[in-house]
């Protein structure tokens, strides 16, 4: 069993909060919550939080998967904005946008999470 991990659902997303040492933070799931926010308000409606990684509390990285290309694009303003709100440097907050076609996903709710966080390597293949 894992305990530097967590998993966390916000509406459509199915997001692993994750800490590189000890439990994730209540600061973590404010990140998680935010990044959700600026995903579904600035991203395409494929876009899906997948993974909140915390290294320390003072750096945090967070995984996207999307199936549209230009997401990359809003990437680093997305960035720069999540890192004002929560006090920190532009270089502390780090989204990873990883982009698949839809041929290597199935577009039902559900299994379209599930594939998106297999693909960013964010849980292991269903077997």
């Amino acid at each position: 069993m894992e305990f530097n991990s967590e998993w966390l659902t916000l509406g459509k997303h199915r997001v692993q909060l994750k800490c590189v040492r000890g439990f994730p933070t209540e600061r973590t799931r404010s990140v998680a919550e935010l990044a959700k926010m600026a995903i579904e308000n600035n991203l395409s409606a494929g876009a899906r939080l997948v993974e909140v990684t915390a290294e320390g509390e003072k750096a945090y990285v967070i995984s996207v998967g999307t199936t549209f290309a230009k997401d990359r694009e809003a990437a680093p303003h997305l960035e720069v904005a999540l890192a004002t709100m929560f006090g920190l440097a532009p270089e502390q907050v780090n989204i990873d946008v990883v982009v698949v076609s839809q041929t290597e996903v199935d577009m039902h709710f559900g299994v379209y999470e599930r594939m998106l966080a297999e693909k960013l390597g964010a849980v292991p293949p269903i077997q």
